[in-house]
């Protein structure tokens, strides 16, 4: 709240939250007495509901925030997250015998905005560390295979074997001689197939028929890849 004397300020009408708004009288400048304040435990404690299945709304229930002041912290928690989706090397302390790579890849439903606006989830799973490479969220055309494909590691690209199901849009993206085309029951996709049950349970974004959808396609991306970064990072700690 800005340092005005006492003597000169009025009342103003009210915010959108029905507080009451004041105007300085010599320069005109809005504000709102007492204005939120949050302490390092109460952010703490929303990093941690937002990895739940919890609303923006209903984390504001729990906690007293003002939902704009939720919105203005999650849109800069989601712009520094790492872009390597915290996949950290392997320990040196724990002896590694790489003998070959193998991923799955699946894609997952959701919404923006509105139930007819699809967005496809693009996931890359490492069959070994149970870790996600990489996603993308956009059309399920071939396109978007080959963004998905972009972005994994050189290693993946080079030299791995990738598992999915047969949907079109793999072919001619993923090499033939290291793609295997296997339905679910071979049980070759489960991996990635119970990541994307976990994401459902999880995130609050993608489940089926949600009421705590987003409304912006980059919060909706966001959401995503703050919970990938916690799921890596907790995969790396447990090994």
């Amino acid at each position: 709240m800005p340092t005005v004397r006492i003597i000169a300020h009025e009342k103003n009408d009210h915010t959108h939250y029905r507080k009451q708004n004041y105007r300085c009288k010599s320069c005109g400048r809005q504000f709102v007495r007492d204005s939120q304040r949050v302490d390092g435990d109460t952010r703490a404690l929303v990093k941690k509901q937002l990895l739940e299945r919890l609303s923006l709304r209903g984390i504001c229930r729990v906690t007293g925030l003002s939902l704009t002041w939720l919105l203005q912290f999650v849109a800069a928690l989601y712009e520094r997250l790492p872009d390597g989706l915290c996949l950290a090397a392997a320990s040196p302390q724990r002896p590694v015998h790489l003998l070959r790579l193998e991923a799955e890849v699946d894609e997952l439903w959701s919404c923006v905005r509105r139930r007819a606006d699809k967005q496809w989830l693009w996931l890359a799973f490492d069959k070994e560390s149970r870790r996600v490479l990489a996603f993308f969220v956009g059309d399920r055309s071939r396109e978007s295979a080959r963004e998905l494909w972009r972005r994994l590691p050189a290693a993946y690209r080079e030299r791995a074997t990738f598992y999915s199901d047969d949907w079109e849009a793999y072919k001619g993206v993923i090499p033939a001689a290291r793609h295997v085309v296997c339905g679910k029951e071979s049980g070759r996709t489960s991996g990635v197939e119970r990541f994307n049950c976990t994401l459902r349970q999880r995130v609050s974004r993608l489940v089926r028929k949600p009421l705590s959808f987003s409304k912006k396609l980059a919060n909706h991306i966001g959401a995503i890849k703050y919970f990938i970064c916690h799921y890596n990072r907790e995969v790396i700690r447990l090994v």
